[in-house]
């Protein structure tokens, strides 16, 4: 399955005065997204970080369409698009509960080596999940 959603609810912290998120907290909604898309096909970031494997994003768009206001439970919308020999790249959209469209975004990012910082080619699990979705 190339989709994943999951859900977060707008903490206070993350707006402004008027009740509305802030727009660098849509990055971390973002990424919520991707580690559960992980998550969702038996990967845990964490223990492909501890394999010596990181996935820093290396370039991203986001499109603002409508605000995210506190308190509401909003989902997140994380589909795969396409890889490469070291990269990913993902289709994200963000909707309120009334299933409004709220934000859409696009992330390329690349596997490295974390002793180099060089890019690598995916570990074996992640290829096998590529051709599961092909």
């Amino acid at each position: 399955m190339k989709n994943h959603q999951t859900q977060v609810r707008v903490r206070y912290s993350e707006t402004d005065q008027m009740g509305v998120v802030y727009h660098g907290n849509y990055v971390p909604y973002f990424e919520i997204g991707r580690v559960e898309w992980l998550r969702n096909k038996g990967v845990s970031y964490k223990s492909m970080e501890e394999s010596g494997i990181g996935l820093p994003i290396v370039n991203m768009n986001i499109n603002y369409k409508k605000s995210a206001r506190y308190d509401e439970l909003l989902t997140i919308h994380t589909t795969f698009k396409s890889h490469s020999s070291v990269k990913i790249e993902f289709d994200c959209a963000i909707y309120n509960e009334a299933n409004e469209l709220l934000t859409t975004a696009t992330f390329i990012l690349v596997f490295v080596a974390l002793k180099t910082g060089r890019p690598t080619a995916p570990p074996e699990y992640i290829l096998e999940i590529f051709k599961s979705l092909e």
